[in-house]
């Protein structure tokens, strides 16, 4: 069950002005939000696919902070579905 203490829409990360959320109560497949001045989009985790609009620059940003922080973001989605607390991970630095 979801304590009062956690958020449903809980920040997991943040780096150069990116900010990586991961919903609770959400849609397959594994995907985590990004926001971004004004953009926002939703990117799968197995296969990279974007959702909405992220400029180029900072997409390459994401991807890089993906590739290394997969099983991190999979486990994270797993404890998403057992309503568990999530994790922060490491920014890119």
């Amino acid at each position: 069950m979801i304590s009062n203490s956690i958020v449903i829409m809980p920040e997991i990360s943040s780096f150069y002005g990116i900010v990586i959320y991961m919903y609770y109560k959400e849609h397959q497949p594994p995907h985590f939000h990004v926001w971004y001045n004004e953009y926002q989009c939703e990117i799968t985790i197995k296969d990279g696919i974007i959702t909405g609009q992220l400029p180029r620059r900072a997409a390459r940003l994401v991807f890089e902070w993906l590739d290394l922080h997969y099983d991190e973001l999979m486990e994270n989605w797993n404890r998403s579905e057992r309503k568990e607390a999530l994790l922060k991970i490491e920014p890119l630095k």
